[in-house]
């Protein structure tokens, strides 16, 4: 073979190569800015603000996230995340001690069940029964929304971190479609400016002449 023909085979696969990564990166910007766009969007709808760096209370004010965002508007991907892990999520451990929504199922079905028994027995614990009746669920409510809130933050955050993702991907693609390009160019630069009739391994006896030209005629 020679080696302007390599050189082109080569070149022209290059070419073919860093365009593949060009229509990638394009396809993957796309996403991308499809990814940012929509998460912004969504959480804009909810309105939710951070609270004043001014009215933080001390637990808050550990996070360096709630600070950092202090009074904003909740709008990015991390922002969701600050506010799902560290606010939302320091709160509703305090609603029943740590436990969460479901952890509190069973303690419900059990008082509710005394209740019923009491109601029907006429037990003069009943009025106690109810009150611990209606305070574990009113727990169980406020983690329901405060977990649900939470879980739908944290997928948002999800979202646009495939988004980031999607962008560094696009970025590393046109690098290396870029050099790709490059070096194409550059081998086919080379290719033309190498004599048709030059091969790409001369053998031994071909070398061996152009060492020493007295071979030639031997």
């Amino acid at each position: 073979m020679k080696r302007r023909t390599l050189d082109i085979l080569f070149s022209v696969g290059g070419v073919g190569l860093a365009a593949l990564l060009l229509v990638l990166g394009v396809v993957m910007t796309s996403n991308a800015n499809f990814a940012k766009s929509y998460v912004k969007d969504q959480l804009s709808q909810q309105n939710i603000s951070f609270k004043p760096a001014a009215t933080l209370t001390a637990e808050e004010a550990k996070s360096a996230c709630l600070v950092q965002f202090a009074g904003q508007k909740l709008t990015t991907g991390k922002q969701a995340e600050c506010y799902a892990n560290d606010f939302i999520g320091l709160h509703v451990k305090s609603v029943a001690n740590g436990q969460t929504y479901a952890d509190l199922g069973t303690p419900q079905s059990d008082l509710s069940a005394k209740v019923k028994a009491a109601t029907a027995a006429n037990d003069p614990a009943l009025p106690d029964l109810q009150k611990q009746l209606t305070a574990i669920t009113a727990q169980r409510e406020t983690l329901f929304k405060g977990e649900t809130l939470r879980g739908l933050l944290l997928t948002s955050f999800g979202f646009s971190v495939f988004g980031e993702k999607g962008s560094q991907v696009a970025t590393v693609s046109f690098i290396v479609a870029g050099l790709l390009m490059l070096l194409s160019l550059a081998g086919l630069a080379h290719a033309f400016r190498t004599p048709a009739t030059v091969p790409f391994a001369a053998t031994e006896r071909v070398r061996s002449e152009k060492v020493n030209p007295t071979l030639a005629g031997v």
